[in-house]
């Protein structure tokens, strides 16, 4: 009989003004990361079209030597593996933890 004892019209409204309570925090800070989003997003800036002409040009040793590097790289890889599992269940059972469990 402690259900009678309990007043239902307090505890729904303490619940009611926490769920609510909460809901309205996030709505709030739902605002808020909008709006640092907003303030704090850099824009980006017209280049004049001068600069874009004015752009160095690409250094064609450069651009050979890092192509070299990643075929180096791509076909030198000489850390294969054999793709075989190598799991022995059998000593398994007689590991020094089995053991400790089996015992006690």
């Amino acid at each position: 009989m402690t259900l009678l004892a309990i007043n239902w019209g307090n505890a729904l409204l303490i619940t009611g003004v926490g769920f609510g309570l909460v809901f309205l925090v996030l709505v709030l800070l739902i605002f808020i990361v909008k709006s640092f989003g907003v303030i704090f997003v850099q824009k980006p800036k017209a280049q004049p079209a001068v600069a874009a002409a004015a752009a160095p040009a690409v250094n064609e040793d450069e651009e050979m030597a890092a192509l070299a590097y990643v075929l180096h790289t791509f076909y030198n890889q000489h850390d294969e593996e054999s793709d075989v599992l190598t799991i022995r269940h059998e000593d398994a059972a007689y590991s020094p933890w089995n053991q400790k469990s089996i015992t006690f």
